[in-house]
């Protein structure tokens, strides 16, 4: 389906194939990476497709772009968004993962607009504004700490206070209760995607610090490990 104008306040996440230029050093791979990655948007996209909380997403390159269309913009209907935006992420990372490659996340809440703009055989043009997109993007290329391979983590900044507080005081939501701060990080609450558990997190932690060794292989084990 193809995608429609839009411009408001929302959620948005960056999604970035870690290590492609490594990747590139085999073509085949490279190439494998980038089909399961559109395929892998695509598929999880349609699966969770609704009227009421819309992600549509954009892929280009390693990149993918997601972002929540919601017409009631009030606190309930925007943690229903979110959640449904979490969701397709983790569906995201899952598909990769099994496929032995993984992506990093950043999530940013803030205005956002897409234009479609006349095409013509062979160019196209889509412009893509709003701090949202900014903050995502930059947080995943230049963030603080350095966002690493198989990680999702939403920027505090410009998080609303009511949305940001009703995700670190509920412990028992399925998703939520799966996003926490990490290694005194201020800046950002992370969503562990790749465990089950809350008790599991600080298991996975010291798995993904030991895969330091072992660089690229060594974290898709910690990733793989973490089920």
């Amino acid at each position: 389906m193809p995608l429609v104008n839009y411009e408001g306040e929302t959620f948005i996440a960056f999604l970035d194939i870690s290590g492609f230029k490594y990747l590139m050093r085999n073509e085949d791979r490279a190439w494998r990476a980038l089909d399961k990655f559109y395929n892998a948007g695509y598929l999880v996209l349609g699966i969770h497709r609704d009227d009421e909380n819309v992600v549509d997403g954009l892929f280009v390159s390693d990149c993918g772009i997601l972002y929540l269309k919601q017409k009631n913009l009030d606190t309930q209907n925007r943690i229903i968004g979110l959640k449904k935006l979490l969701r397709i992420v983790k569906d995201i990372n899952v598909r990769m993962r099994d496929e032995s490659f993984m992506l990093t996340t950043s999530i940013a809440y803030g205005r956002f607009k897409y234009q479609k703009r006349i095409e013509f055989p062979g160019i196209g043009k889509n412009p893509i504004y709003g701090n949202a997109y900014m903050a995502a993007f930059m947080d995943n290329e230049y963030g603080r700490p350095r966002l690493q391979p198989g990680l999702c983590r939403i920027i505090n900044k410009n998080l609303p206070d009511e949305i940001k507080n009703i995700i670190v005081a509920n412990d028992s939501d399925e998703i939520f209760r799966m996003i926490k701060p990490r290694g005194g990080d201020n800046r950002h609450l992370y969503y562990y995607w790749m465990i089950e558990l809350p008790i599991e997190v600080d298991d996975f932690e010291q798995k993904y610090k030991d895969s330091d060794r072992y660089l690229y292989e060594g974290k898709l084990r910690a990733l793989r490990g973490s089920k």
